[in-house]
């Protein structure tokens, strides 16, 4: 055993028992450690290492152990009683946008939006150029970033257009209880662990209080904000966004189904022939029957799924969107203020910047680029709050601070005519687009001050899958066994141990079907990616698919034999495609990638399907529900 290892077990015994002393045993130097009290009081030390007095303590009572803990205590803590070891498991924060487009920051080469507070975790701390989610929509690349793992492996991806996404709160597919997140890694060592913002990875499986796929089911000791985040619809009087082209069928549908038993009484009324009565009161039933049947769910989107909860609880429904954002912010600082005693894990999910883009006064036309812009400024303005808090409860290098978003930017995206999504830089594509890099590249940058080189630039392929295996190795956890994980420890690649990233292939899912695969071919540090699929964008030559709500995955696709070929390490844009006229290793890279590819379906082994489309569907029984007994749900909530 190595004295890091040794210190690290010490430290986690030493603040469990810290965490159940009172506080003013420790502020007055009386109780606990009466003996040592004035000493720690005049050096400035959180004396909750001298608990080692306590006579429930297991580890040895004698003099000699004694002695030896209160050298440790002074020999590898700093001022603040914190061990500043290598080994030492930090506090960990993870912060993740809304459909951020890469380009949208500056420090990624953005210059019409102002983002000083995520440009200086950039400068303090590792900036990755190269870092890629799992899947182009939100609930397939949260699945992955969660558990590690490709979405399909866990059941999470679409087999249909439809339901690329959780779309229902009363749905019944979600993240299955049997996948391992980090954070219930993370919770088994001890950590405090606490989500705050958007889930998006469904709620209850068969009855309305099971909340199998809920937050606290899945490692989280506290859980605040809204469950599947927010939308369009979250916005009274806004442009539908759920299913909007479907729900203009179904209101068409609709309002011909009714207009029948009014022309069945035509030819009676005129003399022609007789309608029976039986007849129009049938069609008359049907079509009120067809009404209710789809706008009993679309018809209420924002009151089921626009909802606020306090853990398993229900308190604002429908959630007031314009104040949502600062509640969160609020509860996160407590919890940060909670929890600064010991280790913790802080997943900030924020809200920002999904349409409708609700902001503040104070930012309101701030940016040069409208509402959007404001923001993507109010997002940064809530990181800098976050980081100050590190800084006030002298945190800061105990931390690690992770941000990226979730996927690419939402280039269809619109709110009165004008755009309302990402800009994702000079790549191709966004969020829904398959493997198109603006769909999956996504910014990524680590902090951990005196452990992470400042300033520091890698151009590696990297992963949001790749959190799980650095989470478990820096706070002490251990990988699960019984399953693949598909990311790699990024720790030895941030701290410059290693050159190359762990990564040599990267496959692009869409739905449950493999559009791209990236290869890195570490012996010429070049970046191959083929697209055997790619979704067809509407109207055709424009850069996304504005006839609907997201581009499809499948059917309305155009599949490549032989592969679409690029260069991304000379051609990031992906607008050259390569061929055997201008690539002389065209064959060699697309055989190795068919290898690959073979190689990499060989481990995928079924799962049941979250999102198909019985699961999709909202089933009213399913429905999270406050106040009065469903369906007249409703309440305004502690925090109104």
């Amino acid at each position: 055993m190595t004295v890091g290892y040794l210190i690290m077990l010490i430290r986690a015994d030493i603040t469990r028992y810290a965490n159940e002393a009172q506080p003013a045993s420790l502020s007055d130097g009386k109780g606990l450690c009466p003996h040592v009290g004035a000493a720690a009081g005049a050096q400035g030390r959180d004396w909750k290492c001298c608990l080692i007095d306590r006579g429930d303590l297991s580890l040895g009572h004698d003099g000699k152990t004694l002695w030896l803990w209160l050298f440790l205590c002074f020999a590898f803590t700093d001022i603040r009683g914190e061990f500043v070891t290598r080994n030492s498991r930090p506090n960990i924060v993870l912060l993740m946008a809304d459909d951020l487009g890469v380009g949208d920051i500056g420090c990624y080469g953005n210059t019409s939006v102002s983002t000083p507070n995520i440009d200086r975790l950039a400068s303090e701390g590792v900036m990755l150029t190269q870092h890629l989610a799992a899947a182009s929509v939100c609930s397939p690349s949260r699945a992955a970033f969660l558990t590690g793992r490709y979405p399909v492996r866990s059941g999470m991806a679409s087999p249909n257009n439809m339901y690329r996404d959780v779309m229902w709160l009363g749905g019944s597919g979600g993240l299955p209880s049997n996948e391992t997140t980090f954070a219930k890694m993370l919770q088994h060592r001890g950590y405090r662990t606490g989500l705050i913002g958007k889930w998006h990875l469904g709620m209850s499986c068969a009855s309305r209080g099971d909340h199998c796929a809920h937050p606290l089911n899945h490692g989280f000791d506290f859980f605040y904000g809204m469950p599947l985040g927010l939308l369009g619809d979250c916005s009274a009087g806004a442009w539908p966004e759920v299913h909007s082209r479907l729900r203009i069928q179904l209101w068409v549908t609709s309002a011909a189904l009714a207009t029948l038993p009014f022309l069945l009484l035509v030819p009676r009324l005129a003399g022609w022939f007789p309608v029976p009565w039986m007849l129009m009161a049938t069609s008359g039933f049907l079509a009120a029957l067809f009404f209710l049947s789809w706008f009993s769910s679309y018809g209420f989107v924002r009151r089921w799924n626009c909802i606020l909860m306090r853990d398993h609880d229900v308190i604002q429904q429908p959630a007031d969107e314009a104040r949502a954002a600062g509640l969160m912010l609020s509860e996160a600082l407590a919890f940060i203020d909670r929890h600064k005693r010991s280790p913790f894990l802080l997943f900030l999910s924020f809200l920002h910047v999904h349409t409708p883009l609700p902001t503040r006064g104070n930012f309101v036309g701030r940016s040069k680029f409208g509402a959007y812009g404001d923001n993507v400024e109010e997002l940064d303005w809530m990181v800098g709050k976050v980081l100050a808090a590190l800084d006030r409860e002298r945190l800061t290098n105990q931390t690690l601070v992770y941000f990226t978003s979730d996927n690419g930017g939402r280039l269809e995206a619109e709110e009165g005519g004008v755009r309302a999504g990402g800009w994702n830089g000079v790549y191709r594509g966004g969020s829904g687009m398959g493997g198109w890099e603006g769909g999956v590249r996504v910014p990524g940058i680590f902090r951990w001050p005196t452990v992470l080189e400042a300033g520091r630039v890698i151009e590696e392929p990297t992963s949001l899958m790749d959190l799980l295996p650095t989470l478990s190795h820096v706070g002490g956890g251990i990988l699960p066994q019984d399953r693949v994980i598909d990311g790699q420890n990024l720790m030895p690649l941030l701290e410059g141990h290693v050159q190359h990233s762990d990564h040599e292939f990267l496959f692009h899912y869409c739905g449950i079907f493999l559009h791209s695969i990236r290869w890195h071919q570490r012996d010429c540090n070049t970046v191959w990616k083929a697209h055997y699929v790619t979704p067809n964008v509407s109207p055709e030559g424009s850069d996304s698919c504005h006839g609907g709500s997201v581009c499809a995955c499948s059917g309305d696709v155009t599949h490549h034999d032989p592969p679409l070929l690029f260069d991304i390490s000379r051609d990031p844009a992906e607008s050259r495609p390569l061929n055997p006229d201008n690539e002389a290793l065209f064959e060699t890279v697309l055989g190795k990638m068919s290898v690959a590819m073979r190689k990499h379906r060989a481990t995928i082994t079924p799962a049941p399907r979250q999102l198909s489309v019985f699961n999709a569907l909202w089933k009213p029984w399913l429905q999270p529900c406050c106040g009065a007994a469903f369906p007249l749900c409703g309440c305004t909530g502690e925090d109104a």
